[in-house]
Parts: structure tokens; sequence; C-alpha cells
């Protein structure tokens, strides 16, 4: 118990520190990452906010196998969770900057920028109901197969086993975290609305439901980019003007 209170408070010392460097920083869709250096420090604290809640029954069931042997053993494994999620904030930084290097302007919002966005918003609810991502959610979801069957003892062992965990976070949620770059990923918003959906994934019974509900839910949440944007309020466009119900663009 008491390493799950210290997971809920690291997430939410994270939110506020995300609250805080982020505060005036939201573009709307693809918004500006910045440097490599700072956009990663804020990706790691943002990763920690919103995924060290719904990681927590796994690391708490990692440190009831191990309590006897390592004390550490447990944090090495959060801190190989959040490594495997620091490099697929890389990758997604590079795929940014090549992208943008081929590109250039015919990604701006005004351009292809909103089209490319609701299409990435759809992608991500048809991933929902693949086989990959059942896969993915099942061994995030049930944990203990997954940890005896990868089982790695001492400390590097449990870097280890926390790198391969976060691998099957990363392959179940990837396309929920392109989704917060199309919305903004310097949202509060859309970051908390994310981090929600990631959770009920992980931690409610009702795995089909809750599933399909997010596929429906990125759906309409695509569609109404590609066709009525003015129906999502706080959606802010990347000219700095947020859209709110009844406002025109």
């Amino acid at each position: 118990m008491g390493l799950v209170v210290a997971l809920f408070a690291l997430a939410a010392l994270g939110w506020l520190l995300t609250a805080r460097e982020m505060r005036g920083m939201d573009a709307g869709p693809w918004t500006s990452l910045g440097s490599l250096g700072w956009f990663l420090g804020i990706w790691v604290v943002m990763m920690a906010a919103m995924m060290l809640p719904s990681v927590a029954p796994t690391v708490a069931l990692y440190s009831r196998l191990t309590r006897t042997s390592a004390p550490l053993s447990p944090w090495m494994f959060a801190a190989g969770y959040l490594l495997t999620w620091a490099v697929a904030g890389v990758i997604a930084y590079a795929i940014g900057v090549i992208v943008g290097a081929i590109f250039g302007d015919a990604l701006a919002w005004d351009n292809a920028g909103r089209t490319v966005a609701g299409v990435t918003l759809v992608v991500a609810a048809v991933y929902e109901l693949t086989p990959l991502k059942d896969v993915c959610l099942g061994a995030c979801r049930s944990p203990l197969g997954a940890l005896l069957g990868s089982w790695r003892g001492g400390l590097s062992g449990a870097l280890r086993m926390g790198v391969r965990n976060g691998a099957w976070c990363v392959g179940c949620c990837w396309a929920l975290m392109a989704s917060l770059f199309a919305l903004g990923v310097m949202s509060l918003t859309w970051m908390a609305l994310v981090a929600g959906i990631i959770a009920l994934e992980k931690l409610l019974p009702w795995r089909r439901v809750v599933t399909y509900a997010t596929a429906a839910l990125l759906l309409v949440l695509g569609l109404l980019l590609l066709s009525a944007p003015n129906a999502l309020p706080g959606l802010t466009t990347p000219s700095g003007m947020t859209m709110s119900v009844g406002l025109p663009r």
C-alpha cells in the first residue's frame, strides 16, 4: 500500500509540474515540440503523471513477488517502465521532425493539418478493435503471466522487466498517444482525457465495453475534427484561438 501511495504521489507531482511547464503552450493539433531536451523532459514528466496510476497495480504485484529479496526492485521496475515511454517519446519526436522536414507547410492547420489530425483519430479508433490492441491490453490488465514468463532477478532484471511491461503498454496505448498529438499534446484537458481512458481500459472489469466505448469516442472526435471542429469545446487552433461551440472559426 505504501508503494501504491508513493506512485500516486509521484503522479500528482507530475501533474503539477506539467501544468506549470505547459502553461500557455497549447497551440492545438500538432503543437511545436521545441528542442529534443525540453520535449523529452516534459514528456517523461507527462508519462509519470498519466501512466503511474494505471500501472500501480502491476508494480504492487511485482513488489509482492520480490518483497523478501530486493526492496529497490519495484522502483527499478517503475524506472524501466518510464524508460520505455521515454524511448517512445524520442521516436515520436523524430517522426515529427522528419515529417515536418519533408512536408513543411503542407501540413499546416489551414492546409492538410486538420485532415491529418482527424484521420489520426479515426485510425486510433480502428486500432482499438484490432487483435494487437487486444493482446497488449490483455498483458496490461493481467500482468501476472507476463511477469512470471519473463522473470529476471536482481536490479538489472527488474529494470528489464519494467522495460518489457512498458513495451506492452506502448503497444496498447500508442494510438491514444497519437490522438493526444492530434488534439494538442500541450493541452491539460486532452492529456487528462487520454489518461482517464488509459486508466479505465486497464482497470475496469468490463474490458470489451470500455474498448468499444473508447473506439466510438475517438471516432466521434475524429469525425467532428474533420467536419465540424467548432463542436469540440476547448480545442485550440494553431492560430491560438480556442474553438468552442457557437464560435466562428
